[in-house]
């Protein structure tokens, strides 16, 4: 592998991570969204993640790294509360929120924000390598 893979593979991870942070920023946005049943009611959702490698005989065109495969809805079933006099609320009075923790959002929010800024230092600190190699025939 050259030192030239490594912005591609940091750049995948730089993609993902912004992906993540996207998906997380959207449950949170929805967390308190009220609908009159529970098929109408927001499910959080959560990116997968698929690895991406070159074979040991380089067969492979992919450049390693990491790719999102999808953006799948939680399966939690929405929280259901009576309250007879919201203006959401169906025929018994309930109503339907979604069942979104906040904290493990947040927790969620951190580690793509760490992850992404890691992987922003690992692309910079390529560069400078670089740039270095570059100045030592001068």
């Amino acid at each position: 592998m050259s030192l030239y893979n490594i912005f591609d593979i940091a750049g995948s991870a730089l993609s993902a991570n912004s992906v993540m942070l996207n998906t997380t920023a959207s449950n949170m946005a929805n967390a308190q969204s009220v609908s009159s049943s529970s098929g109408e009611t927001y499910r959080a959702k959560h990116p997968v993640f698929q690895t991406l490698y070159q074979n040991r005989l380089g067969l492979s065109s992919q450049t390693p790294g990491v790719q999102v495969a999808g953006i799948v809805d939680s399966n939690a079933e929405p929280l259901k509360r009576h309250s007879p006099d919201h203006p959401m609320a169906d025929a018994e009075g309930y109503i339907y929120t979604a069942n979104i923790n906040i904290v493990e959002e947040m927790a969620d929010m951190i580690a793509a924000s760490r992850s992404y800024q890691t992987n922003l230092q690992v692309a910079t600190t390529a560069k400078q390598l670089l740039q270095r190699t570059l100045t030592l025939g001068q």
